[in-house]
């Protein structure tokens, strides 16, 4: 995804912040919602969209895909899908191999 360093700086933003920091409008924004599964935020208790950080990354990812890799919506959606199982893969392969570290750390201590 591609997160920035202004993405951290609070934990939630209003859809107009998200406007800001991205250089969209807000109806692309709730337009993109309804296109892309990836792309949920919560909602508050008066109805508003809360975005988090990790939100404005996936944002940042259908723009880079739309407008700079020249993708379709469908295409755009069917690539950030393959993209998402692909980090998820990754981070599973990350916990393993640092179970498997520890592990062989205790082999290691009861010899």
């Amino acid at each position: 995804m591609d997160l920035k360093p202004e993405d951290n700086d609070k934990l939630f933003y209003t859809i107009g912040e998200v406007a800001g920091l991205t250089g969209l409008k807000s109806h692309i924004l709730r337009y993109w919602e309804s296109e892309f599964a990836a792309l949920r935020p919560q909602k508050g208790a008066n109805g508003r969209r809360i975005y988090r950080p990790f939100d404005i990354a996936v944002v940042r990812t259908i723009k880079r895909l739309l407008y700079e890799e020249g993708y379709t919506v469908a295409g755009a959606r069917k690539k950030l899908a393959a993209e998402r199982k692909r980090d998820a893969f990754a981070r599973r392969r990350d916990v393993v191999a640092t179970v498997k570290e520890g592990l062989n750390g205790l082999l290691n201590l009861l010899k």
